[in-house]
């Protein structure tokens, strides 16, 4: 009665059926992970951000990489703005996403050492390729609070780090670079500026990294498990409407052969 399942075409379509099922179940354990990544992202965004500020040389020195542990860390520097050597990153937007700059502004502290301090956002010109309007830094020695991150480069960040940009303008933010041009030791890393705000809101302080929302990784990983069993139901579902479909058949065309024997 179910011998049909033997054909070709019922044998291709189980074999496919099979396939699919360790496939969905092993996307829906793809998002599943991407839901547990996520989680533990905005825990660890969440407990650094909130943590007690530590002076910046505790977590970083020359040549460092921040680990990822130490991703917005709140810390501290104090010591004097260099103005002569800052610099602005082209392409960032901000909350609004505008596209524009961030002002990278070094910060020499007492020790001679240097730490680069991401100033936050500004709005370009008229001409892209000109020096934005940037508000001058503060002047003499200042205390300054912000959150560390790590160097950006191409591999992990996907920006191009172009060649023949206009002075004083990069595509990345990287101690090494700018220890180059700066001709200083400059720790590794870099520092997001919290505090002191601007008193006239400029630049504008870069936003806080999201840490509250987790995204549908988990509906999709159901999404896909509730797929996974759903093949096989709909594969005992299409044989049990192709063995009606048959016996319809049959019947039909049994019926049909009485008159035609009489």
């Amino acid at each position: 009665m179910y011998r049909f399942v033997l054909t070709r075409q019922w044998v291709c379509l189980t074999l496919i059926a099979l396939a699919l099922i360790p496939a969905m179940i092993k996307l829906g354990f793809w998002q599943f992970h991407r839901h547990e990544h996520r989680v533990a992202q905005n825990e660890l965004i969440a407990r650094n951000l909130y943590g007690k500020p530590v002076p910046v040389t505790e977590l970083t020195s020359p040549g460092h990489t921040v680990p990822r542990a130490d991703y917005w860390r709140a810390v501290t520097a104090t010591g004097t703005y260099d103005a002569a050597h800052e610099v602005v990153v082209r392409r960032r937007t901000n909350n609004d996403d505008k596209v524009g700059f961030h002002v990278i502004t070094p910060l020499v502290l007492n020790d001679g050492r240097v730490v680069l301090v991401n100033r936050g956002w500004v709005a370009g010109g008229d001409d892209a390729r000109a020096y934005p309007p940037v508000p001058a830094a503060p002047k003499g020695e200042v205390t300054v609070t912000g959150r560390l991150k790590a160097d950006e480069t191409s591999g992990d960040s996907g920006i191009r780090d172009r060649k023949g940009l206009p002075d004083r303008q990069v595509m990345l933010i990287n101690s090494t670079q700018q220890a180059q041009y700066t001709g200083r030791t400059v720790l590794g890393g870099y520092l997001e500026l919290t505090a002191p705000v601007p008193a006239n809101g400029s630049p504008e302080p870069v936003g806080d990294p999201d840490h509250d929302s987790i995204g549908a990784h988990m509906a999709y990983a159901i999404q896909w498990w509730m797929f996974t069993a759903g093949v096989p139901v709909g594969w005992v579902i299409l044989v049990r409407r192709e063995k009606r479909d048959r016996a319809e058949a049959a019947a039909k065309a049994s019926s049909e052969s009485v008159p035609a024997s009489a």
